[in-house]
């Protein structure tokens, strides 16, 4: 499967860890140790298992993001408008599960491919809207998703 919905599996959201230790918020950067990861620049990510080791503590309370992604981050990713995720009159909106963090909106892409049958590879570029407006070519896969949707995987 592709990196897309793998990409927080190894990763805690930054926001929640300072908040949970009560430290300011560019701390992270005086962590020679621990690696981290933006999206989007607005989303910040600090990999598991590098927090220094006086705060090591705090993993066990931290919500796993495995399969999650930031709306935002993940209607870049699909080429979709941001509104799928974020409104329940919209017709896939159901089709998602949702996970709140810190006033941050997780929408879980893995299980959306995996229940959909959505197959992904590394490289290749996904596109989520109205069958209509959808780009389907000889190189591409089309899935037939609920309500008039679809789902193209470009290799």
């Amino acid at each position: 499967m592709s990196n897309l919905p793998n990409t927080l599996n190894s990763y805690w959201l930054w926001r929640e860890i300072s908040s949970k230790l009560g430290v300011s918020n560019p701390a992270y950067k005086y962590w020679s140790e621990t690696r981290n990861l933006k999206l989007n620049n607005k989303y910040l990510f600090i990999q598991k298992n590098t927090l220094p080791q006086k705060h090591e503590h705090v993993e066990k309370i931290l919500t796993d993001l495995s399969g999650h992604l930031p709306i935002k981050y993940a209607s870049d990713k699909l080429h979709v408008n941001e509104h799928i995720f974020s409104y329940d009159k919209m017709r896939l909106h159901k089709e998602f599960e949702y996970k709140f963090v810190e006033d941050v909106k997780f929408v879980n892409i893995k299980k959306f491919f995996t229940e959909f049958g959505i197959r992904v590879g590394r490289n290749s570029i996904v596109q989520l809207g109205k069958i209509k407006d959808l780009e389907i070519g000889p190189e591409s896969t089309f899935y037939n998703l609920k309500n008039d949707y679809g789902v193209v995987v470009y290799e």
